[in-house]
């Protein structure tokens, strides 16, 4: 047990253990084609497009090429006869390509000088892997970047899906995320699958999403490693997004969990005209962009800095950070020599153990309620 404390763990995984799985099945194909797909950010992707082969229980046609160094280093070219394995058994990748099937006259691949969506020229920043579209009005950046906003992990708009943010950015009705909020029924009726109910309630969820919350809005701006643990420590600091124009890098690298890098997107994302432009827009139709203040009962955690972990009996994890935060304390995702207290349910894992190895109080439910006066 001491050992696991000290080696501790990822946000995901343990670092004192190890997986053994069976080698993939692998399988030969021929490599028909390479496309460039569009991401929220602007980034170029090669996709491959396989002769479809069948690959641990799947009929596989495409498979994730990165970006073109891996090409490169791999030395894939259109035409090659290519070994595909699933990586993690689900994501299709080509592993290798057989040099001595390859067919004659074929040419080292090389990304498009210019963006597959909307023609506009395309750079690659110094130090990345990745291609970037210059253009921010980019239609494929578009989709991707609606689709991203309405996802469940951002502003949770249920029944905007794919398909339907295909046919608005097609028709003229999206140009931004900001007119997601100008829809109505009526814009919304006679699109594909779109009867007068579907289109009520999808107006209905979007109306829902505005009270999302500040860290929900940032982490849905697609913002560069801005995700949801990043928004969440920002928000619990700043409260407000339009706290963040003018905001400066060393006040932003004071936040546990905002690194240099973060901090640097963040500063050019908000000091871009366009990016003040969206937010006065999603304001003015009635998108919450600040949290209101805690409304504090008491002061009983004054000063003191709780971790969560496991699973308690009567509360939820926003429950018992919200009757914390009322009380006058604060809740951090990791435990240090800073942490005041756990507070630990069934199922603990790798946090009550390392709160035990530093000598942290560890509460249970029942004692918490009983000091917050409940």
């Amino acid at each position: 047990l001491y050992e696991r404390t000290i080696l501790g763990s990822t946000s995901k995984f343990p670092k004192w253990a190890i997986a053994y799985k069976y080698p993939p099945e692998q399988q030969k194909t021929r490599l028909i084609d390479i496309v460039v797909q569009v991401g929220r950010t602007g980034a170029l992707t090669p996709l491959a497009l396989l002769k479809t082969v069948r690959i641990a229980g799947t009929n596989v046609s495409k498979a994730t090429l990165h970006n073109v160094d891996y090409i490169s280093e791999k030395d894939i070219r259109i035409g090659d006869t290519v070994l595909v394995q699933k990586a993690g058994e689900i994501i299709p990748e080509i592993v290798s390509s057989d040099k001595k099937l390859r067919p004659e006259g074929t040419l080292p691949y090389r990304m498009p000088e210019k963006c597959p969506s909307c023609g506009e020229p395309v750079t690659r920043e110094p130090g990345e892997a990745a291609y970037y579209c210059t253009n921010a009005s980019c239609p494929a950046q578009l989709r991707r970047y609606v689709e991203y906003f309405a996802s469940k992990s951002a502003m949770d708009i249920d029944g905007l899906g794919p398909a339907l943010v295909a046919q608005l950015c097609e028709s003229g009705k999206l140009r931004d995320v900001s007119d997601l909020y100008k829809l109505t029924v009526g814009d919304l009726e006679g699109l594909d699958r779109m009867a007068e109910k579907s289109a009520a309630n999808l107006v209905s969820a979007i109306g829902a999403s505005k009270t999302r919350g500040a860290a929900r809005l940032l982490a849905s701006l697609g913002i560069r490693q801005v995700g949801e643990k990043a928004a969440k420590a920002i928000m619990s600091e700043l409260h407000d997004v339009r706290e963040l124009f003018g905001v400066t890098k060393e006040r932003l690298t004071e936040i546990p969990d905002v690194g240099d890098i973060t901090a640097d997107n963040i500063v050019s994302f908000f000091s871009h005209p366009g990016t003040k432009k969206l937010i006065d827009e999603l304001a003015a139709a009635g998108v919450v962009t600040a949290d209101l203040p805690v409304k504090k009962t008491g002061d009983a955690f004054a000063g003191m800095t709780f971790v969560l972990t496991g699973t308690l009996p009567t509360l939820t994890r926003s429950e018992a950070s919200e009757i914390i935060e009322q009380n006058g304390g604060r809740v951090s995702s990791s435990v240090s020599k800073n942490t005041s207290a756990v507070l630990a349910g069934s199922k603990a894992g790798s946090k009550l153990a390392k709160a035990e190895a530093l000598g942290i109080r560890i509460m249970d439910e029942t004692e918490f309620l009983s000091m917050a006066g409940r």
